[in-house]
């Protein structure tokens, strides 16, 4: 299994080379994918070696041929549906963002507990938390979204298990550890902020 750190890198190859399909590419090489990445055109080789991706030395890669094989991969060739727990800010913003879809992922819908947010109406809808286990089960969801405050993430999180929820993006301010048979992405919105101002301020000091 390929670690995380890959898994972000084919990511950013997929994007690229939406990037390069638009500008009418029909070949790729390692370069261009490289440069788009930030990585070197040996890593991108190698990436793709895990997945037994391989390409022409002088005509590189098929442009549609590897865009089906990374979306393939990364499951993007068909739609993935992903609930949110918590429509606060985070969880309203991810609610109404169209960019998703675009890229294979729709929000199934959104739950909470406070009464004034529930609108089963809306596309997504928004449900109180008590409906999640029927929800998730009727249409076999496994992907979920937690923005929930860092007291309720845990219990939340369990709750979302017990639902057959197997992949959690925890935006609580809180790290969750992903216990047996889960897989929790944590990010912290303030951490991530305080790692980009140290070195910022780093890099100014050492002018």
């Amino acid at each position: 299994m390929a670690n995380r750190s890959c898994v972000i890198r084919l990511s950013r190859y997929k994007n690229a080379l939406n990037r390069l399909k638009a500008l009418n590419f029909v070949r790729v090489f390692s370069d261009n994918l490289a440069d788009a990445a930030g990585v070197t055109a040996a890593q991108v080789r190698k990436d793709f070696s895990l997945f037994g991706i391989t390409g022409n030395r002088r005509g590189g890669y098929k442009v549609d041929e590897l865009s089906d094989q990374l979306n393939r991969i990364l499951g993007k060739d068909q739609l993935q549906e992903v609930i949110v727990i918590g429509v606060g800010n985070i969880g309203k913003a991810l609610l109404h963002y169209g960019g998703l879809e675009k890229s294979g992922i729709k929000i199934a819908a959104g739950f909470d507990i406070d009464p004034a947010k529930f609108d089963p109406d809306a596309q997504p809808p928004v449900l109180p938390l008590e409906e999640l286990l029927p929800v998730v089960q009727k249409h076999g969801l496994v992907l979920g979204v937690l923005a929930v405050p860092d007291y309720a993430a845990q219990q939340v999180l369990e709750l979302m298990l017990s639902a057959g929820i197997k992949g959690v993006l925890n935006f609580a301010p809180i790290c969750l550890k992903a216990p047996e048979g889960c897989i929790v992405n944590n990010i912290n919105l303030e951490s991530e902020l305080e790692n980009l101002i140290y070195f910022v301020n780093a890099s100014k000091n050492e002018k």
